[in-house]
């Protein structure tokens, strides 16, 4: 107990004290939003790999999807590093960081704002993050309460709110820096906590070898009949396992607070070194969580009665004190990481977004905004807050659907605009609605009318894998047929890209006379 105890104390003093010393580079909503775009390669790529995976991955779909599919879950993990990490950095990175400096764009909204001249994207777009962000803010407390509980025998409502206390205080005093620096600390935890973890786990049944042997002879008729299927390449479904892949994988190019983290990138190399740090990161993390939860099976777990939460602590219950430490802190820093990207992505968008020019008058006043936004993150971790409780205390059931479904719902609306924005200059403001309420009331239906979907997309997971692919059909489709935007708008947004730099001949090479 005193191990757990002093690593957890000496955890929430170094994330306090970052806040505090990163008071000074929040001095305006410029610095407080996107750190004066000159964020380094390692804080860029550790503030996006630590808002990707959060305690929701780790106990959650690592537990859920460990026990479905079996270790060829492990391909989750890699889909999120080649096409979450690698491509999105490649795909994203250096377009998306040239065109919002452009158009000086600090949120998803204003950047839809400045792309097509239209008042009425922000206002849309910024109302869809405000509804679906709360809930999937609220869901990243779920995965502490069975370890907690498990660790000290603590009220899940105390870890709550001591979590979202702390997180408040660094967020509010430091803003994107103080994020930033935390996440770089969070991030080399959660590296060596989970190679930690599943090296200790994997111990306890022989090893990887007589791990995976055991793993061979689990059966459950009721998922499949073949023979040492949960130890197998592609496990007992390959189908929903390859909709599990897309949803989380292709899913974060259209998530507002993991797109933001390109805005801040400092230079061209920054790019470079990023994609490669946080792809590797993606591969430890990510692909060991959905290893280690791969093992699921093998542990005495009644999913049944307690749900796929209790898997994870189930593997964890037997290890040494200073393991389940780790674990503890793992987690907190997975959700610690998530929380404050969330809260700064949602506060920033509401106070910039729908605040200021519905009730300042767009008038850009920075310092009546800068307080508006510290206020509305410690408004929006209190009502996540509540939120979690509610759920927690009364068992409700309609909250926790909407945290499964808020995914989807801001992926399928916004990754497709965004993406065709970036690159084709025929992208019209017409298809960028149509894909807005597409995401949206897909995602809606499938949570209020479940029952009328065709068996395969009664899934939550499988409708947001539908709501993203459709997304890029529809974009492309409705622009065709929809008024273009005005040439000298287009060439205006476009101009950005054909500037010209000076650049070293070890980055670029020079033309033979």
């Amino acid at each position: 107990m005193l191990i757990k105890i002093l690593l957890l104390l000496v955890f929430f003093g170094v994330m306090i004290t970052v806040g505090m010393l990163c008071r000074k580079q929040a001095s305006d909503v410029h610095g407080f939003v996107l750190g004066g775009r000159n964020v380094g390669p390692w804080l860029s790529a550790f503030a996006y790999g630590t808002s990707y995976f959060s305690a929701v991955i780790f106990v959650g779909y690592a537990g859920q999807f460990g026990w479905k599919f079996g270790i060829s879950s492990t391909w989750v993990g890699l889909g999120n590093a080649v096409i979450g990490s690698l491509l999105a950095w490649t795909i994203l990175g250096r377009r998306t960081r040239i065109m919002t400096q452009h158009l000086e764009s600090a949120t998803m909204p204003q950047f839809f704002e400045n792309r097509f001249d239209s008042k009425a994207l922000k206002l849309i777009s910024s109302i869809i993050i405000f509804v679906f962000l709360i809930p999937y803010t609220a869901s990243l407390y779920n995965g502490l309460s069975r370890l907690f509980g498990m660790a000290f025998n603590v009220d899940y409502t105390v870890c709550i709110i001591v979590m979202a206390i702390l997180t408040a205080i660094y967020v509010i005093a430091g803003g994107y820096m103080a994020t930033a620096v935390n996440d770089f600390i969070q991030g080399v935890i959660m590296l060596f906590g989970i190679v930690a973890i599943i090296a200790s786990v994997l111990k306890i049944n022989g090893g990887f070898v007589g791990s995976l042997t055991a793993l061979a002879n689990v059966s459950d008729p009721k998922v499949s009949t073949a023979p040492g299927v949960f130890a197998s390449f592609f496990g007992p479904d390959p189908f929903s396992l390859l909709c599990v892949v897309i949803l989380t994988s292709l899913g974060t190019w259209g998530l507002p607070q993991m797109v933001q983290k390109f805005y801040a990138i400092k230079s061209e190399n920054d790019i470079h070194k990023g994609t490669i740090i946080s792809t590797i990161f993606a591969i430890v993390v990510a692909g060991g969580c959905y290893f280690l939860g791969g093992f699921g099976r093998l542990f005495n777990v009644n999913v049944a009665a307690e749900g796929y939460d209790a898997i994870i602590p189930a593997m964890l219950s037997n290890l040494s004190p200073f393991i389940v430490a780790i674990a503890l802190v793992l987690v907190l820093s997975a959700s610690m990481s998530t929380l404050s990207s969330l809260v700064l992505a949602s506060s920033s968008t509401l106070t910039l977004d729908f605040i200021d020019p519905v009730f300042l008058g767009n008038k850009k006043e920075e310092k009546k905004n800068l307080p508006i936004i510290r206020i509305f993150i410690a408004v929006f971790i209190l009502i996540s807050v509540i939120i979690a409780i509610v759920q927690y205390k009364k068992n409700v059931t309609f909250i926790a659907q909407l945290m499964g479904l808020s995914w989807g719902a801001l992926a399928g609306s916004f990754l497709a605009p965004f993406l065709y924005s970036l690159y084709w200059k025929k992208t019209t403001k017409v298809s960028c609605i149509v894909c807005f309420v597409w995401g949206s009331a897909l995602m809606l239906a499938n949570m209020f009318f479940k029952a009328s979907f065709p068996a395969v997309l009664q899934s939550p997971i499988n409708c947001g894998a539908l709501a993203m692919l459709g997304g890029m059909v529809i974009v492309p489709i409705v622009s065709l047929f929809t008024q273009k935007p005005s040439k000298q708008l287009v060439d205006s947004v476009f101009s950005c890209y054909d500037k010209k730099v000076m650049a070293p001949i070890t980055n670029v090479l020079g033309e033979d006379k």
